[in-house]
């Protein structure tokens, strides 16, 4: 059952296991980067937020550094809704780089553009993963985006959606090429919005099914490595599935990286 939001001043949601590793959220950040750039420059007084940073501010400040190449001037406060994680973090605080207590609610001076949301649903059931995004989106900027995924120990791994205010819109896979056996041993990255969906029946499980049908398919082209393997799949499957074919969010250029984006209704539950 989704938790509603707390009292003033009391962190929405539970602590999570602080998981967290050097660019272990490097893949995420590239593509909010190349998908979601044109807001930050657009953006008066772009302010992100890093929600549930875990045990290290490194992915928070590596999303700082990051954005700031875009955007100078770009504001990014990290959120751990764990006292202890937050007084670690607080000594690295630097001009546009902040650290504060928080959850769910977003305790922030105004709206952010963007939060990104990885590896803090995983704990949640699949109702409550709905409810928390609702209260993320409803917090947003106008034209503000959600980025909420979860990703391997080590980032080789990672599944993403992209949503603002009025819901999901895109559903991203991204893998190092030898991190994987078939595409969908990415199924166990999935949002906790999908990841039980992932049986015969719903759009998810075909297109995964179709994925790997794709990939032993072009099995020939991994005589010239695995990424011309990757780029013959996705080929392949987006004569079918309707896969960008165009930047920022795809083409050869996107697909070379070990990432696929799709429309999120392209994948959506069939109830919900």
């Amino acid at each position: 059952m989704a938790r509603p939001a707390g009292p003033a001043g009391r962190p929405v949601g539970s602590i999570t296991r602080g998981t967290t590793g050097q660019n272990r959220l490097r893949r995420a950040d590239r593509w909010i980067a190349a998908a979601h750039g044109g807001l930050l420059r657009g953006a008066e007084r772009p302010l992100v937020v890093d929600l549930g940073y875990g045990a290290s501010h490194v992915t928070t400040l590596e999303l700082f550094t990051r954005l700031r190449r875009i955007r100078p001037d770009v504001e990014v406060t990290g959120i751990e809704i764990d006292p202890a994680r937050v007084a670690l973090a607080k000594p690295y605080e630097r001009p546009g780089l902040s650290f504060a207590l928080g959850g769910f609610e977003l305790p922030v001076p105004r709206p952010p553009v963007l939060v990104r949301a990885f590896n803090v649903l995983r704990q949640y059931d699949e109702e409550e993963a709905w409810h928390y995004w609702d209260l993320l989106r409803a917090r947003l900027a106008p034209g503000g985006v959600l980025v909420e995924g979860t990703c391997s120990e080590v980032g080789h791994r990672a599944v993403w959606a992209g949503l603002t205010a009025e819901g999901p819109r895109t559903l991203t896979f991204s893998a190092r090429f030898d991190a994987f056996e078939r595409p969908s041993d990415l199924a166990e990255r999935l949002p906790k919005t999908l990841i039980h969906r992932n049986v015969p029946g719903e759009r998810i499980h075909t297109f995964l099914r179709d994925f790997d049908h794709a990939w032993a398919v072009c099995a020939p082209y991994g005589a010239h490595g695995l990424r011309q393997r990757w780029l013959a799949a996705v080929t392949m499957l987006a004569r079918t599935w309707p896969i960008p074919r165009q930047a920022p969010l795809g083409g050869v250029a996107r697909w070379r990286l070990g990432e696929v984006t799709l429309p999120w209704q392209a994948v959506a539950p069939l109830r919900h």
